[in-house]
């Protein structure tokens, strides 16, 4: 698995931050829940490694949204219906986002050691997930937005998309007041040795996943 450095703050801030890119070699599918499942067992050796259990993972379904689902119970983790984000501050919770284009988010509350995983495409970012998220924390977790660390992964960006919404996401978090924020500044629609496209790849393609807990 390749090791992606722009996640570094997080982890030196004591939180479990993975990204799997694209798995050499992989059947790809225009079905997400059969690639999903071919890419499973790789999968399951990553969350592994973090030192979780695959029972303590919670997947949100992602329909494009901007619902987020504070996870407050104990594992076994399981996929939560109409969100796209999560959040939770137990640190036997491992969350997991999938995608394939769209931005992946991850924050963490240096203070509390709080921490969420969001999926924020074109619909999601229009929806302001990023802003739900950091007033939802603060709301049910206790966080402060300047001691938030937030942290964009590769997407797709211009000229490879016709919209920016890694800017917007950029400038929601500055309105925000989040402490540090991080745009890894990689394009999925760049490289696709390395990444999944779903517009790239008009569909056949894979998913990478976004994993994220706290060792505090």
């Amino acid at each position: 698995m390749e090791f992606f450095s722009f996640l570094d703050p997080l982890r030196e801030a004591g939180f479990v931050a993975e990204f799997v890119s694209r798995v050499p070699d992989c059947p790809l599918s225009y079905d997400k829940e059969e690639v999903l499942t071919t890419l499973e067992p790789i999968h399951r050796e990553v969350v592994a490694d973090s030192g979780y259990q695959w029972a303590e993972l919670w997947r949100a379904e992602q329909v494009h949204g901007s619902e987020i689902a504070l996870i407050d119970e104990e594992p076994p983790g399981r996929i939560i219906p109409g969100v796209d984000g999560l959040m939770s501050s137990r640190g036997r919770n491992l969350l997991g986002i999938y995608v394939a284009d769209c931005g992946l988010i991850w924050i963490g509350d240096r203070r509390t050691g709080a921490f969420s995983l969001l999926h924020s495409g074109k619909k999601g970012t229009e929806g302001r997930i990023l802003s739900r998220a950091v007033q939802k924390m603060g709301q049910e977790l206790g966080s402060v937005p300047a001691d938030l660390l937030v942290v964009l992964g590769p997407c797709i960006r211009p000229p490879h998309y016709e919209i920016d919404f890694a800017a917007q996401i950029a400038e929601q978090a500055k309105e925000a007041g989040v402490g540090l924020f991080h745009d890894c500044g990689i394009c999925t629609g760049v490289d696709q040795g390395r990444f999944y496209s779903y517009r790239q790849e008009k569909g056949l393609t894979g998913r990478m996943l976004g994993l994220m807990g706290s060792v505090k």
